[in-house]
């Protein structure tokens, strides 16, 4: 247990208005006051924007941030997982108690949180369960951990929007991810941009924003290693007609001058692969080039 007046207490969340008088931790209290972003998102996340989590977390966590997001489905569980596999730090901010891990499939990467040096916390006593109206409480301590905060997708009544509302109150940076206009997922996120939320492509965007929370602390984009497609690669053709949003195969046939039936042939194998994902709708890049 910490609280308000405890010197663990992390400094940037005592400093936000209304901030929790005592908060339960598990793992390391350290994680709550290193520099940390909130990424916060869909729980049904299309795989363009679970793509978008995974590169720019492992970015960003490769630069020197932490992440801290809400240990939910979809975006949050993305952000974490991309902060362990780039053998990072994160934080999980839980809408129950610490005893009663929310949702249950993800027990093993709250397991895994805890064993990379991250923390689990909570403002609700361990045995508190699920109860809808404290998950919208626990969004301002996200925000309220973090420098800032970004949101990757998010349909216009979504949860991350209240994440990013106690952002903008706090006084920190609020950033969104763009797609497609098609996208009922990604209007959240146009409507932020629209109100003064910083685009975000890169994780560069989103560090030249963070120096004024870090005094002589400095981060630094990683440098990208090119991923580029195999010369030797019999479909690469094919591939260069897949876009990051679902096209259907009757398209990619098209463009790529290929019979439908060998078109279908190399789709499986691009698949198998991993350069593509089945979606509805049809097939989406899933590695960049």
């Amino acid at each position: 247990m910490v609280t308000l007046d405890d010197p663990a207490y992390p400094l940037m969340l005592r400093e936000t208005v209304g901030a929790p008088l005592l908060l339960f931790v598990q793992g390391r209290c350290e994680a709550l006051s290193a520099p940390l972003l909130a990424v916060v998102g869909s729980r049904q996340p299309t795989p363009g924007g679970r793509q978008a989590a995974q590169y720019l977390g492992s970015d960003l966590v490769q630069a020197g941030l932490g992440l801290c997001s809400g240990l939910a489905l979809g975006i949050d569980g993305v952000a974490h997982q991309a902060a362990l596999q780039a053998q990072g730090l994160t934080v999980a901010v839980l809408g129950t108690g610490l005893a009663q891990i929310y949702p249950r499939r993800h027990v093993a990467l709250a397991q895994a949180i805890l064993e990379q040096g991250g923390a689990l916390v909570s403002e609700f006593w361990p045995d508190e369960g699920v109860r809808a109206e404290n998950f919208p409480r626990r969004n301002r301590i996200i925000s309220g951990l973090s420098m800032g905060t970004l949101v990757v997708e998010a349909a216009e009544q979504s949860g991350s929007l209240i994440t990013a509302r106690f952002a903008l109150e706090q006084g920190r940076e609020l950033f969104a991810v763009p797609g497609s206009w098609q996208n009922p997922q990604a209007r959240g996120c146009h409507r932020l941009i629209q109100q003064g939320a910083k685009l975000v492509c890169c994780a560069a965007d989103i560090l030249e924003e963070l120096g004024h929370f870090l005094g002589n602390q400095d981060l630094h984009a990683p440098s990208q290693a090119s991923q580029e497609t195999p010369a030797h690669l019999p479909t690469d053709n094919l591939l260069d007609n897949v876009g990051y949003e679902a096209t259907d195969i009757d398209t990619i046939a098209a463009l790529s001058r290929y019979p439908i039936e060998q078109v279908m042939g190399k789709l499986i194998e691009l698949e198998l692969l991993g350069w593509i994902a089945s979606v509805p709708g049809g097939y989406v890049r899933t590695r960049r080039d």
